[in-house]
């Protein structure tokens, strides 16, 4: 009596084929010449190497926005400075402010160089720009000269942007010293006689 197990020809020798390779059921079919069995035994053992162990790690390592790292230009790669500040602008909402800013550094140029040395912007918030004079008289003048301002202040910042100028005038001198004060005095004045 003979035992099928030891039968290498027996048809009920399981899942593998004749060659003792397991036959999947994407494989082809099997080729008399034997060059498909020595490709599917280089293939496995290339997979099964530390070498190409290290490297399908390599190629799983994930970037932070989860697209697979590979040999293509992504954002992790060095950037040129003038993209990552302009990113950085883009993220934060910087840009007005930052154009805002360089209205204030060319403030000469907006507005000619006479009126600005007389007069220069302290601060702009919710469209309200503030300009600050030397004097009074600079003052009246300024808010005269206010539209034309406000409109070429708009051309480069934007339609829109600058609503106001608040114009005033120079910091004066306070009479007051000391913690306490009097309510309606006259100030400076009753000093004099």
């Amino acid at each position: 009596m003979r035992d099928d197990d030891d039968d290498p020809t027996s048809d009920a020798a399981g899942p593998e084929g004749a060659s003792g390779v397991p036959a999947g059921p994407a494989d082809p079919p099997h080729a008399d010449d034997g060059l498909d069995l020595a490709r599917a035994l280089t293939r496995a053992t290339a997979r099964s190497t530390p070498m190409a162990k290290r490297k399908q790690r390599k190629r799983d390592i994930r970037t932070p926005r989860g697209r697979v790292s590979g040999s293509h230009p992504d954002e992790r790669d060095p950037q040129l400075l003038d993209t990552t500040v302009g990113r950085l602008v883009d993220d934060h909402g910087w840009e007005l402010d930052l154009r805002v800013h360089g209205v204030f550094g060319r403030w000469a140029e907006l507005v000619g160089a006479e009126v600005a040395q007389h007069c220069t912007p302290e601060s702009f918030a919710d469209g309200k720009l503030l300009v600050r004079t030397d004097s009074t008289a600079w003052a009246t003048q300024l808010k005269l000269l206010a539209p034309t301002v406000v409109r070429r202040l708009n051309e480069e910042l934007g339609h829109g942007t600058v609503t106001l100028i608040e114009v005033v005038g120079p910091h004066l001198p306070s009479w007051k010293k000391g913690p306490r004060s009097v309510r309606d005095g006259r100030g400076p004045r009753d000093t004099y006689g």
